[in-house]
């Protein structure tokens, strides 16, 4: 079946099939937040992105292949609630952004910077540090070498503009990260997978840039 990317909570996943990778899609929590596994078709090694919530949903999601990492994109509260449950049943390696470690209660096996590599069997993520929505926020880029790029951004890019800043110097930040991390260096075709809500393209969102400048959010 096509990809949609169209999750809801308490319905089923949804599957995006890669050549070397499979990513699966499901919604939990009260604020309706997107975790996303991803298996390493070669090797059927398996990392989560955001432990968000319904640990015993995300484990049925992993299911008995086990886990080998999980990834948390930022330090807010609803993408990390179900983080301990999930690493305490699958003995997974935890990475945060470095800015943002010090904000999750599981501690940070592994630290990230901009620029770093995080492997899934032979799937390889680069990370990219977004400040702005957090200190420590990381997306995470998949260059698939037989398609279009990937990108989880967690909460610093949904269709329809960047993520929540409280201030301008935040907001500011989180534009300047997103246009010459990911617009910059992205393609059209890219595939946007965020924290909450339906997936995107980095082509959909690049035409609204000034917009979201001049209005501020």
């Amino acid at each position: 079946m096509t990809y949609s990317g169209v999750v809801r909570v308490g319905g089923p996943a949804d599957v995006h099939e890669l050549k070397d990778l499979m990513i699966t899609k499901v919604a939990v929590g009260p604020m309706d937040n997107n975790a996303y596994l991803l298996r390493c078709r070669a090797t059927d090694e398996q990392l989560l992105i955001d432990a968000a919530n319904d640990a015993h949903s995300l484990l049925g999601t992993i299911g008995d292949g086990g886990l080998a990492s999980v990834v948390t994109t930022h330090r807010h509260g609803d993408h990390w609630q179900a983080l301990a449950d999930v690493v305490a049943a699958t003995g997974a390696r935890t990475y945060a952004g470095r800015h943002d470690a010090e904000g999750i209660p599981v501690p940070t096996d592994v630290p990230v910077d901009d620029g770093d590599t995080i492997r899934v069997g032979q799937v390889e993520l680069t990370a990219r540090h977004l400040v702005g929505h957090t200190p420590g926020s990381i997306a995470l880029v998949y260059d698939d070498p037989h398609g279009h790029p990937h990108v989880f951004t967690g909460d610093c890019l949904f269709p329809g503009g960047p993520g929540r800043t409280t201030r301008p110097e935040e907001f500011n930040s989180l534009m300047d990260g997103l246009e010459t991390k990911v617009f910059d260096v992205l393609p059209d075709e890219t595939w946007v997978y965020p924290g909450h809500g339906n997936d995107t393209t980095i082509g959909t969102e690049r035409p609204h840039l000034a917009e979201w400048r001049a209005r501020g959010w």
